[in-house]
């Protein structure tokens, strides 16, 4: 089963490399992990993403909370959360018909192209972790010569279904 777990941490050197050096001599694998600076300087989110049955999820949860430098740990599997992943990929495109392909393909998954370069593109996608996986199968043909993803990143929705005006437009998100 996959969990998703967010804990926010005080933004110190070093902290990154204690808490995965921790679990990985316990033997837990971290699936994917994200780090950033919170709204609060001194305070940064770790949002990972790790593999096993409750068992396993209540041992890293106890782990991670015995950390001196670890403010909270919240398990955000099992309530509405929103999530996304961002992907760099250096995509092979030859003028014509291929580069035209690719830029159709780009739109169509709503990225960006964010780099142009004789024979190849740099492009940018964001969204769901099957949304990225299943640009990265349709854009493989054309021969991905680099590729590099952040991980997962994720906050709980602030209520149940709860629209929210973007661009002075109502929107809904049921799943994510």
């Amino acid at each position: 089963m996959r969990h998703l777990l967010s804990a926010l941490v005080q933004n110190v050197p070093g902290v990154l490399s204690h808490i995965s050096g921790m679990l990985a001599s316990r033997g837990y694998n971290i699936d994917s992990l994200a780090v950033g600076e919170t709204e609060t300087p001194d305070l940064s989110r770790m949002t990972f993403v790790v593999m096993g049955d409750d068992r396993v999820l209540d041992q890293v949860r106890k782990q991670l909370e015995k950390v001196v430098t670890v403010v909270e740990v919240e398990d955000i599997s099992s309530q509405d959360f929103v999530e996304r992943d961002l992907m760099l990929a250096r995509v092979r495109a030859p003028k014509g018909t291929h580069r035209s392909e690719i830029f159709e393909l780009v739109r169509i998954f709503r990225g960006k192209i964010v780099d142009v370069g004789a024979d190849e593109l740099i492009v940018e996608i964001s969204g769901r972790e099957s949304k990225v996986q299943a640009f990265i199968e349709r854009i493989r043909p054309y021969g991905i010569t680099q590729l590099v993803r952040t991980g997962r990143i994720a906050l709980v929705r602030s209520g149940q279904g709860a629209a929210t005006d973007i661009g002075g437009q109502a929107a809904v998100e049921v799943h994510s």
